[in-house]
């Protein structure tokens, strides 16, 4: 919320994506008859005295710190001092976004802040409740420990003469100690709000911590926790953007195939580690290669069907073992469950959606 009018306005309220982790598997809350929850979020913090609660608001609680108001004419009074409100921590990045509905371009900004920044736990209590309705497998971080990054975006606006802030989005990063004197941050929590969702934020997010970690010495590469789909097809947009540029990634040697300059390269320069770069390859590869013309087009597929067998050799060696050690009845059973033909129609389809997936960050790429 930024005006008082935004309360009675459809196009400023969203609907969480999940609500089990506060409401249980079922997502229901018994004993109500047409419930409505409304949550509305505010960046300045003030406390007020508390209801007592009764048993939906008290699910509400389990999440939420305490200190909210349980009334509008509060919260409206609050919206006052959100002029007061400014950013936590240090300017990383600043970008535009042209908006088609105001006709003109949007200021954004991206800020590293941490726990010793005054006012900023407080903040990232309330920030750090959206998880629980967004991310399906979320959960509240240890912020006593000072491994943790937090990279925040924020818009610009105005408002009577004033500049102020929206939250945009934000990504917490744990840096984890890698033997003898290196760290490796690990992205835990990435949300950005769905009024802003579409609109190229998580890419100027993720591509500013990727470039932020690129300039220490110390770390040794970027990784991920439990990535979702749609955050490894983010991440191969941005880390294909930033390796396309490196010399190992010429077509030339993008044709000869897969290589351990570009490991090097890649890891050396972007902090990129060798799995994700193997996709990077297999993007540029594909970019690279005439799919009209059959040599090139059989060239490419084998390349990457030959990563994508890793499983299936797998397989094939614990066969070998069972051929040993089994009784023959008990190897008949474990042959009934490994089809060789139908190894080879799950291969052919992961090839084929990973080509799908490839020609779209493609397409992003080309329209960047």
């Amino acid at each position: 919320v930024r005006f008082p009018e935004d309360l009675e306005d459809d196009n400023t309220t969203f609907n969480p994506e999940y609500s089990h982790q506060v409401f249980g598997d079922d997502e229901v809350a018994f004993g109500y008859k047409g419930l409505k929850i409304l949550l509305y979020y505010i960046a300045v913090n003030e406390k007020f005295d508390c209801v007592e609660a009764d048993d939906v608001e008290s699910k509400i609680r389990e999440i939420i710190p305490p200190g909210f108001c349980t009334n509008t004419d509060d919260f409206v009074s609050l919206l006052e001092k959100e002029v007061n409100f400014k950013p936590f921590g240090m300017l990383l990045h600043t970008y535009s976004v042209h908006n088609e509905e105001a006709g003109e371009d949007i200021t954004y900004q991206i800020y590293k802040a941490d726990m010793t920044c005054p006012g900023f736990r407080e903040y990232h209590e309330r920030l750090q409740t959206f998880l629980m309705w967004f991310i399906e497998t979320a959960s509240f971080i240890d912020v006593d420990d000072e491994r943790w990054n937090y990279f925040l975006v924020f818009e610009k606006y105005n408002k009577d003469g004033a500049t102020l802030f929206a939250t945009v989005g934000y990504m917490t990063v744990y840096n984890y100690y890698v033997y003898p004197d290196k760290t490796r941050p690990r992205v835990s929590q990435m949300l950005i709000l769905p009024p802003f969702q579409g609109e190229g934020h998580g890419a100027q997010l993720l591509e500013t911590v990727h470039r932020y970690y690129m300039s220490s010495p110390t770390v040794l590469d970027i990784t991920a926790e439990d990535p979702s789909e749609n955050y490894v097809k983010l991440r191969d947009f941005v880390l294909v953007k930033l390796c396309q540029d490196l010399v190992c990634f010429s077509p030339g040697k993008l044709m000869q195939g897969f290589s351990q300059e570009m490991v090097m390269e890649a890891q050396q320069k972007l902090k990129i580690n060798k799995q994700h770069t193997r996709r990077v390859y297999e993007i540029l590869r594909l970019r690279a290669t005439d799919m009209g013309d059959a040599e090139q087009s059989r060239s490419y597929r084998l390349d990457v069907k030959r990563r994508l067998i890793g499983p299936y050799k797998k397989k094939q060696r614990e066969l070998a073992k069972m051929r040993r050690c089994l009784r023959p009845e008990e190897l008949t059973n474990q042959l009934n469950q490994i089809d060789l033909n139908m190894q080879h129609e799950q291969l052919e389809e992961s090839f084929q959606q990973l080509v799908s997936d490839y020609r779209r960050v493609l397409e992003r790429l080309a329209q960047a």
